[in-house]
C-alpha cells in the first residue's frame, strides 16, 4: 500500500472515530426504564456493592417489580426486548451499569470506557470496539460512584482520579473532567475469580514448566525477586502465582493501592493505602505500610508496586533480614529495572550517592523476572535475569533464561521458545543454605 493510501486509510478512520464519538445515545424505552428505576428505588433497598450470591432474593423482587410495571402499561413488546429490558434494567440497579455484561464476560480481560460513547475492550490481548453506550457523563460517573463509594473513597472536582477494584478484585482506576476532556473515564483490569495458578501461565505459554520449576525453587529458597514489565504485561498475575510458592507456615504482609493480589496461604495480612480525606489530610502511602509492616514481624512482605520512595524502605527491608521479599515494577528490561530503582531511591527525599544506591540494589536483589507484552497480545516471560553483584560502578546481570522470538505463523502468532543461557547462578548456595535443591534437569539446554 502507497504512502497516500495509508493517509487516505487514517484520515477516513480518524472519520469514523469521530462519528462514533459523536453518536448520541437513544434508547426506545428510556422513559419506561426510568419510571421502572425509580419504582425500584422507592419500594427496595439497593445493595451498592453489585450483583453477587448474596442478594437472589432482592434480584427476584426486581425482577417481580419489573414484570409488573411492563404489563401495567399494556406495552406491545417482544420477549426478546421484554429480557433486554430486565437485563438493562437489572444491570443497572444491582450491577454496573451497561459495562455489567462485558464485566461477566470471561473473554473480556480489559474494559476502556471513554466517554459514555466509546468503550473498548481487551480480548485475547487485542483491542476491540464495541456497541454498548451509557446515556450521558452523568450516567458514567453514576457507575464510578458506584464502584468506589463501598470501598470508602471518592471522586469529585477536588479529587478527580481514584484507584479501587471491584468485588471480585479487579482493578479500577477512573478519571473525570476537568482533567479527563473526553468525559468521565474508567479503565477496569479483569480479574479471574479464580487466582490462575502456575500450570494456567504454562497453558497459556507465558512461561515453561523448566522455568516455573526454577521459580518455586527461588521463592521457597528466599531470595528477593523484582517481577519488572511495561503496562498491561501481566506483572501483578505473574506476581500473584510467584507468590503462591511461599510455604503456607510463613507470615506474609501484602501492601498495595488497591488490593489485588489472591493468596491462598493461611497466614496473610493485607495492607491497603488510603487517599486523602476531604481536607487533603490523613493519606496513607505504601511507603508508610512499608515502614509499618517491618514492625509486623512479617517472613515474606509482598508490595504490589514500587512506584516512588519506598523503593528505598524496600531495598533496606531486603537488606535487614527480610529475605524472600517480592514486588513488581515499570520498566522494559532487567537493567531498565535497576536504573528505575536508582530514581526512585533518589525520589525518597534523601542524598545518597549513587553508588551507594547501587550497592544496596546489587545487595538486595536477587532476580528480576522480565515480563513482556508481545505485538500479537500475547503475554511471555522474557528474561529471568540474576544480579550477581557490582564491578566497579556497574550491577552485574548475567541472563539464566530468556525467550528467543522466532518467525511468525500463518495465523499472526509469534513463535519462540523459553532456552536456558547455559549459565548457572551464582545464588544457588544460597538455596542449598536454605535447604532447597534446584534439580539438575532444568539446567540442560533445549
Amino acid at each position: 500500500m502507497s504512502l497516500m493510501a495509508r493517509l487516505e486509510k487514517e484520515k477516513n478512520n480518524f472519520k469514523l472515530a469521530e462519528k462514533i464519538n459523536r453518536k448520541t445515545y437513544t434508547d426506545p424505552f428510556r422513559d419506561l426504564k426510568d419510571k421502572i428505576q425509580k419504582r425500584i428505588i422507592e419500594e427496595i433497598s439497593l445493595d451498592t456493592t453489585g450483583l453477587t450470591k448474596d442478594n437472589e432474593k432482592l434480584k427476584e423482587d426486581i425482577e417481580e417489580i419489573i414484570k409488573e410495571s411492563i404489563d401495567g402499561e399494556n406495552l406491545i413488546i417482544s420477549r426478546t426486548e421484554r429480557e433486554k429490558l430486565r437485563g438493562e434494567i437489572l444491570d443497572e440497579t444491582i450491577g454496573f451499569g451497561p459495562i455489567t455484561p462485558l464485566i461477566k464476560d470471561g473473554d473480556v480481560s480489559e474494559i476502556m470506557v471513554n466517554g459514555p460513547n466509546q468503550i473498548y475492550v481487551e480480548k485475547k490481548g487485542k483491542l476491540i470496539l464495541t456497541e454498548t453506550r451509557f446515556k450521558d457523563d452523568k450516567h458514567v460517573q453514576h457507575v464510578i460512584e458506584k464502584i468506589v463509594s463501598p470501598l470508602g473513597r471518592r471522586i469529585d472536582e477536588s479529587s478527580p482520579m481514584v484507584d479501587a477494584r471491584l468485588p471480585d478484585g479487579s482493578r479500577v482506576n477512573a478519571i473525570i473532567p476537568p482533567l479527563a476532556l473526553n468525559g468521565p473515564t474508567l479503565t477496569i483490569r479483569k480479574f479471574s475469580e479464580e487466582p490462575f495458578q502456575i500450570s494456567d501461565l504454562i497453558d497459556f505459554g507465558t512461561l515453561s514448566l523448566q522455568i516455573a520449576e526454577f521459580l518455586k525453587g527461588c521463592v521457597e529458597g528466599k531470595l528477593n525477586i523484582i517481577v519488572s514489565g511495561g503496562t498491561g504485561s501481566g506483572k501483578t498475575t505473574s506476581l500473584n502465582v510467584i507468590s503462591s510458592f511461599i510455604p503456607n507456615d510463613e507470615r506474609i504482609v501484602t501492601i498495595e493501592d488497591a488490593a489485588e493480589l489472591q493468596l491462598w496461604q493461611e497466614h496473610v495480612v493485607r495492607l491497603e493505602t488510603r487517599p486523602p480525606n476531604i481536607e487533603g489530610k490523613g493519606a496513607i502511602t505504601i511507603r508508610d505500610l512499608v515502614k509499618n509492616s517491618l514492625r509486623m514481624r512479617p517472613d515474606r512482605i509482598v508490595v504490589g508496586e514500587v512506584r516512588s520512595g519506598e523503593a528505598l524502605d524496600m531495598l533496606q527491608a531486603m537488606n535487614t533480614g527480610h529475605d524472600g521479599s517480592l514486588t513488581t515494577g515499570h520498566a522494559n528490561s532487567p537493567r531498565d529495572m535497576l536504573s528505575r530503582l536508582e530514581t526512585m531511591v533518589l525520589m525518597a527525599g534523601m542524598e545518597i550517592p549513587i553508588r551507594a544506591i547501587r550497592e544496596q540494589i546489587a545487595s538486595a536483589v536477587d532476580l528480576i523476572v522480565q515480563q513482556s507484552r508481545l505485538r500479537d497480545g500475547s503475554r511471555k516471560i522474557t528474561y529471568v535475569t540474576e544480579v550477581q553483584g557490582m564491578e566497579g560502578d556497574v550491577i552485574i546481570l548475567q541472563d539464566i533464561f530468556r525467550y528467543e522470538q522466532e518467525n511468525d505463523n500463518k495465523n499472526g502468532k509469534i513463535g519462540g521458545r523459553f532456552v536456558f543461557t547455559g549459565i548457572k547462578p551464582k545464588f544457588l548456595r544460597k538455596l542449598e543454605d536454605n535447604k532447597v535443591k534446584i534439580p539438575s534437569h532444568i539446567f540442560m539446554k533445549g
